[in-house]
């Protein structure tokens, strides 16, 4: 799976369903070269300018529950 295609995917909660944006950049280990985290930008809208949803958040690769066609589903304790 390439970067590009990772970017389309929206990111899920498991836990509530909530949206929690869609993938903005990766996060390797400098030593290993291995996948660390995907780091998620807010969903865009008017919602999320009027709410200050401006930061981005880190997830780790372990969150993810799994990588589908149209989403990627985070375990719950992520996206607490």
């Amino acid at each position: 799976m390439t970067y590009s295609e990772l970017r389309k995917k929206d990111m899920i909660c498991i836990g509530d369903g909530r949206l929690l944006g869609r993938v903005s950049d990766l996060e390797f280990d400098a030593h290993t070269g291995q996948l660390r985290a995907l780091i998620v930008g807010p969903p865009c809208g008017i919602t999320s300018v009027f709410h200050g949803e401006k930061g981005q958040i880190s997830i780790s690769f372990a969150q993810i529950a799994c990588i589908g066609d149209d989403v990627i589903l985070v375990s719950q304790g992520a996206c607490c």
